[in-house]
């Protein structure tokens, strides 16, 4: 069971949830993977609403999301605090980390790609661009901050396909 949203809706209560983290999904020729994103942001970008979504490079996720071309964004509305800091850590390239994480999938309504079976705001996402960080075009607090190793992000703007409460 599901509920519908507008824009206006799921924009605030993104914003509102993304400081709480949230799991970007994705599948590609059977594998499906989750990660942890703590940022990550709502806007209207080229008419369209569009959820950019941060991915470091080292990440097993990039490339499912490179060759799928499609992400889920599950804000849980309960506390997910110990599945989100494991499916932070741990990577998809070696287990199956929503086995480990005790989480489940199902299906988007939109495109199929699946979504965390658990309360939650879903955002369901096709990717429309992507972008490489350039390390010469950021604050260089920011970057010996945030990139002490030089794993960059790719910003993946992901239009906003489908957006529902699930129960």
């Amino acid at each position: 069971m599901s509920e519908q949203l507008s824009y206006g809706t799921y924009a605030a209560k993104a914003a509102e949830l993304m400081a709480k983290n949230a799991f970007m999904t994705t599948s590609y020729g059977g594998k499906h993977n989750t990660m942890t994103i703590g940022w990550g942001t709502v806007g209207i970008v080229w008419q369209k609403p569009i959820f950019i979504a941060l991915v470091r490079q080292s990440r097993f996720t990039k490339g499912l999301v490179e060759k799928s071309g499609e992400y889920t964004v599950t804000f849980p509305l309960a506390d997910m605090k110990e599945a989100l800091a494991f499916c932070g850590a741990n990577s998809g390239r070696d287990m199956d980390k929503l086995a480990a994480a005790k989480l489940s999938v199902k299906p988007g309504q939109a495109q199929g790609t699946p979504i965390i079976d658990i309360p939650g705001l879903q955002l369901e996402c096709k990717v429309v661009y992507r972008q490489t960080m350039d390390p010469a075009a950021l604050n260089a607090d920011y970057n010996a901050k945030m990139y002490p190793g030089g794993d960059y992000h790719t910003l993946y703007y992901g239009e906003i396909v489908a957006a529902y409460i699930t129960k």
